[in-house]
């Protein structure tokens, strides 16, 4: 090889480097949606209201992924404000990659950080949110929540909700299953949806955590959602979509589907963020 070879072949091997690795970054699944072992999809419509108030993010790395769904409530666009301050406080925290090795305290300085940012934000306005955020690392599901947009995980055909949600419905089972509230008074406050606790207001501090992580083993999907949805459609036709092939982001425009499709009245915002851990 002469001098001039050799220096061409010094001049092009950085660049060949570079386009092995993105050739491998491309057949690992390091490209939108997927990357780190997850695929990722969502959507959302507007049902028959005439703001949007949900918001959704989700933060991928190299450690894990977090995703987070937020339904906002309110006068004036406080909702949608609401709700996109509580899905920016979380990214903001999940920015930092160290986030993901402690993951209460991460979901509990990501909930902090929305409450005051929306009040901040609003400043007087009437606005508020539900929040529930994911987070997968090392195939272990850790959840918290504030609010009803539910947590669920679907596998062997089956969707199980995982978060309780913050719901009069939900408190009352609570404290039946304590012994605080007999039989006939739990039974009288089942059914009732009414929010007792979400982020966006004073003395915010109630966060619904994952007793202990959730194994994951490869396939399943991991599903948020707001009640727009899981209140809209039915149980099993949510199942049946998660059963149908396609990718994740093809199954949340189905889910998403059964709300536009439904003959429901006052159709609520509906969303769905799915993770799958492959």
């Amino acid at each position: 090889m002469t001098v001039p070879e050799m220096a061409i072949a010094v001049l092009l091997a950085p660049a060949f480097l570079y386009l092995v690795l993105r050739t491998c970054q491309v057949f690992l699944g390091n490209g939108q949606g997927m990357r780190a072992g997850f695929e990722t999809g969502a959507s959302k419509t507007i049902g028959d209201r005439e703001t949007q108030e949900d918001a959704f993010g989700i933060r991928e790395t190299e450690d894990g992924v977090m995703a987070v769904l937020a339904d906002g409530m309110g006068k004036s666009f406080g909702g949608k404000l609401a709700a996109e301050t509580a899905v920016e406080a979380f990214l903001q925290v999940f920015e930092d990659e160290t986030a993901f090795y402690n993951p209460q305290y991460s979901f509990r300085k990501a909930f902090n950080g929305a409450n005051r940012g929306i009040l901040k934000r609003l400043n007087g306005v009437q606005g508020c949110a539900s929040v529930t955020a994911v987070m997968i690392k090392g195939r272990k599901l850790y959840y918290a929540a504030a609010g009803n947009v539910k947590a669920a995980v679907y596998r062997n055909r089956e969707l199980v909700p995982v978060s309780s949600g913050h719901t009069i419905s939900a408190l009352a089972q609570k404290k039946y299953e304590e012994g605080r509230l007999t039989r006939e008074e739990a039974l009288s406050l089942l059914g009732r949806h009414r929010l007792y606790n979400f982020v966006g207001r004073d003395g915010f501090k109630d966060i619904e955590f994952f007793d202990a992580p959730i194994s994951l083993y490869g396939g399943e999907y991991v599903v948020l959602m707001s009640d727009g949805l899981y209140e809209t459609a039915r149980w099993k036709d949510m199942e049946d979509c998660l059963e149908d092939a396609g990718d994740c982001q093809k199954k949340a425009y189905a889910l998403i589907e059964l709300v536009n499709r439904s003959q429901a009245a006052d159709r609520d915002n509906a969303s769905a963020v799915l993770v799958k851990c492959r």
